[in-house]
């Protein structure tokens, strides 16, 4: 089943910069062959439920390798079975509303 996610993992106990850490998820999820959307406070990620969640996994396992001691992330699933979409496709039908 394709899903798409807002993911954002936040490593707990590391200061207050966690640029390096979120970059290391971004590498684990491009290495996966999903496809993302880096935004301000977290990514889109689209692709097949399983690959996508064993990304997420993936993720809290370097995060916490890298010393974080504590990892608490939220995430925003989505499933449709009507059809397929693309995170491109959600975007675009909102924009052509605006014009």
């Amino acid at each position: 089943m394709q899903v798409m996610i807002d993911l954002c993992v936040v490593p707990l106990g590391v200061g207050v910069s966690v640029s390096n850490y979120i970059a290391e998820c971004e590498k684990i999820l491009h290495q996966a062959g999903l496809e993302t959307q880096l935004h301000a406070y977290g990514t889109n990620v689209a692709g097949e439920w399983d690959d996508v969640f064993d990304a997420v996994r993936r993720c809290h396992v370097r995060v916490h390798e890298l010393g974080a001691p504590r990892i608490t992330s939220t995430i925003k699933v989505g499933t449709r079975t009507d059809r397929s979409q693309t995170m491109a496709e959600k975007i675009d039908s909102v924009q052509q509303k605006l014009q």
